[in-house]
């Protein structure tokens, strides 16, 4: 039971799982700006046509974002799994991503949700710092730095970004709740939803017990 999904609104601690999963699993994390990435720079044809857009400042369309997922879910490493990280989105590119499974022959076998409360997701955000030179993120609650405002890794001064305030959280949690928690209700059948609000091991070690044996 490799072959998966992950979910979770922005905050929920997603990508901390994703990472714990890809390496214990040893399977390949394939998230949509990694895959786009990729295909540019390799110059294959939908990266190219996603460059197209990209660079004119448009969204990618769904059909381009699709052909990309699917030249990275034929790549040889997929075939004992994968983890699909930020698509599908919403509804109609669950749908396509359902038709294309069915070309290259996969079965999807799991869709792990991470779910957190709304108000403490806000607070969780709102309290980010980050490094701008190494990138490490700290929380003024829940994941202190040693030197209050000071990176423990390189020691530069952290950053609040400026979307990491309650009007624009608020409003990517609405568009996240319109958009992807309708795909909850598309997977039913393969959806296991776990309670995000508690420390990361104890999540993974909820969720290992889930997906099973490596």
């Amino acid at each position: 039971m490799k072959k998966m999904l992950i979910m979770g609104p922005p905050g929920a601690g997603k990508g901390t799982q994703a990472e714990y999963i890809v390496k214990y699993y040893n399977i390949p994390h394939i998230s949509t700006g990694d895959m786009f990435r990729a295909a540019i720079a390799n110059k294959t044809e939908v990266g190219l046509l996603a460059k197209k857009y990209i660079d004119a400042g448009n969204l990618v369309p769904d059909e381009v974002t699709v052909g990309i997922v699917k030249e990275r879910l034929a790549n040889p490493d997929c075939k004992n799994g994968f983890l699909l990280d930020g698509f599908p989105r919403d509804l109609k590119q669950a749908e396509m991503f359902a038709v294309m499974l069915k070309e290259l022959g996969i079965d999807l076998d799991l869709v792990i949700n991470i779910h957190v409360d709304n108000e403490k997701l806000i607070n969780r955000i709102i309290g980010r710092r980050i490094c701008p030179e190494c990138g490490r993120t700290f929380h003024i609650k829940y994941n202190k730095p040693l030197k209050d405002g000071i990176c423990d890794d390189c020691g530069s001064s952290l950053i609040q970004r400026k979307d990491d305030n309650v009007e624009t959280v608020s409003n990517r949690l609405d568009v996240y709740q319109s958009k992807t928690e309708p795909l909850i209700n598309y997977y039913k059948d393969l959806v296991v939803t776990f309670d995000g609000d508690r420390d990361v091991d104890v999540i993974f070690n909820d969720i290992k017990k889930v997906i099973g044996d490596k």
